[in-house]
C-alpha cells in the first residue's frame, strides 16, 4: 500500500493541479493524506490550494503532522507570491560549515537539480523557518574553494533575498537577471 501511495504521489506531481484534484476526488481522505505525505511539500501545497479551506483542513489532518507543517506554512502565502512558490527544503548550512560539508549535501542523488545549485547560509536554526539569512554560495564557487574553508567566507555578495510577498512576476524577473534557478526567500 505504501508503494502504491508513493507511485500515486509521483504521478500527481507530474500533472496539472486541476487533474490532480480530479484523480483524488473519489479517494478516502486517509489515503489522500498518505499520498500527500509522499509528495514534495510545495507540490502538496499547490494541490491543496485548488481546494476549499474545509477540504484542505480535512486532508491536512489526515497527513502526518511533521509532513503537514511545512505544507500549512506554504498555504499561508498567496500562490502568486515568492512565499507561495518557495520550497521549504532548500540546502541550508551554518556559516561555520565547510565547503566539503556543503558539497556532501549537494551530492545527494535524491535532491532536485534546482536545489543542488546553491547553499543558503543562515544562522541557527537551520531548518525552515531558519534563523537570519546571511547569504548564498553557488556550486561553482564551492567547486573552486578549499574543502576546509568555512562557508561564511565564500558568500556571494551579489545576492539579494526576496521577501515572501514579492510577486511571482518579480521573482521570474530576478531569476532571469541573476541567471539562476532559485532565490533566497525571507520574511521580516
Amino acid at each position: 500500500e505504501a508503494l502504491e501511495d508513493e507511485r500515486l504521489a509521483d504521478l500527481l506531481e507530474e500533472l496539472p493541479e486541476d487533474e490532480q484534484v480530479r484523480l483524488i476526488e473519489g479517494l478516502d481522505p486517509e489515503r489522500v493524506g498518505r499520498v500527500l505525505d509522499e509528495m514534495e511539500a510545495d507540490d502538496a501545497a499547490d494541490l491543496l490550494g485548488e481546494m476549499t479551506r474545509s477540504e484542505q483542513e480535512e486532508l491536512l489532518a489526515a497527513m502526518d503532522p511533521e509532513e503537514a507543517e511545512p505544507v500549512r506554512r506554504l498555504l499561508s502565502y498567496r500562490p502568486d507570491t515568492a512565499g507561495g512558490l518557495m520550497t521549504p527544503e532548500p540546502i541550508i548550512q551554518a556559516p561555520t560549515a565547510t565547503v566539503a560539508e556543503a558539497l556532501a549535501h549537494l551530492r545527494n542523488p535524491d535532491l532536485p537539480v534546482p536545489l543542488a545549485t546553491q547553499v543558503f547560509v543562515c544562522q541557527a536554526p537551520l531548518e525552515t523557518p531558519t534563523g537570519r539569512f546571511i547569504g548564498v554560495v553557488g556550486i561553482q564557487r564551492l567547486l573552486r574553494e578549499s574543502p576546509s574553508k568555512p562557508l561564511g567566507r565564500c558568500i556571494d555578495e551579489d545576492w539579494d533575498a526576496v521577501n515572501t510577498s514579492v510577486s511571482d512576476r518579480e521573482v521570474a524577473g530576478r531569476l532571469a537577471a541573476y541567471n539562476v534557478v532559485a532565490l533566497p526567500v525571507t520574511d521580516e
